[in-house]
């Protein structure tokens, strides 16, 4: 596909035979697929199947070796990952660790986004407390740097700082991974609510099966680099692609 092909309106992410190499060895062999606007859409697939390099490809955090991504008709292959609109929340967090879970006069994890945008302390403020209740994260741990936060505290605040700029593309990577089982229900519903709530088009990656069903518009099945099959889930599960669908479906249903 050429990088100045017409897109249809209602795609609001289109990867066209994206592929990024280590070496010799394919991590994303030639994938195409278009996301409408508002979808959910869950990958799943073996450890090191390429899922998570297919997110920071499309965040722009890696450069392609072949392909083209356009988000919202744009060909964003050049586009530094500022100038896409995508915000990604990476499954180690990748908090600032020198930075308090939230400050509204200076920089913090959760106001760091809003001050770089110059926004007014009030409205920062505001923001960070609406999100901090939705998802849990209690007031007495504003003053606290990452590391005397446990996992699943850093884990919440990493999904925070995401979710105060409202992004036209989602990127998930495990985000609940460290969550405990606890609070995993309830921040598994806040994050397709935020999704609701501001539209965007939503990537999720994860191991966790169950949350893929329960979440997803369409899920993705991924095998060394490649998409292997991808529908809603319900046609997945009864018209497997081919062996290694059936199996790795079996595995979630055992």
């Amino acid at each position: 596909m050429d990088p100045s092909a017409y897109i249809p309106p209602n795609k609001s992410l289109v990867l066209d035979g994206v592929t990024k190499r280590y070496g010799s060895v394919p991590a994303v062999d030639q994938v195409s697929f278009m996301a409408e606007d508002r979808e959910f859409l869950a990958i799943v697939g073996p450890t090191g199947c390429g899922k998570t390099t297919l997110l920071r490809l499309i965040a722009g955090l890696e450069k392609l070796d072949a392909g083209h991504i356009f988000i919202h008709g744009r060909c964003v292959d050049k586009e530094k990952p500022s100038d896409r609109r995508v915000r990604m929340v990476f499954q180690d967090n990748a908090l600032w660790p020198h930075m308090k879970v939230f400050d509204k006069e200076v920089f913090s994890n959760l106001s760091f986004s809003m001050k770089i945008r110059r926004q007014p302390p009030q409205k920062i403020e505001e923001k960070a407390n609406a999100i901090a209740g939705r998802l849990g994260i209690e007031k007495k741990l504003y003053p606290r740097k990452p590391d005397q936060l446990s996992a699943g505290q850093q884990q919440m605040v990493g999904i925070g700082r995401a979710m105060t700029i409202e992004p036209t593309i989602l990127l998930l990577d495990e985000p609940l991974s460290n969550v405990d089982p606890q609070h995993r229900l309830a921040l598994r519903k806040e994050l397709k609510d935020y999704h609701i709530q501001i539209g965007a088009t939503t990537l999720h990656v994860t191991h966790n099966l169950v949350e893929a069903f329960s979440l997803a518009d369409r899920l993705a099945i991924m095998q060394e680099g490649k998409i292997i099959q991808i529908d809603a889930p319900s046609k997945i599960r009864r018209s497997p692609a081919n062996q290694f669908v059936s199996d790795f479906l079996r595995c979630f249903n055992m």
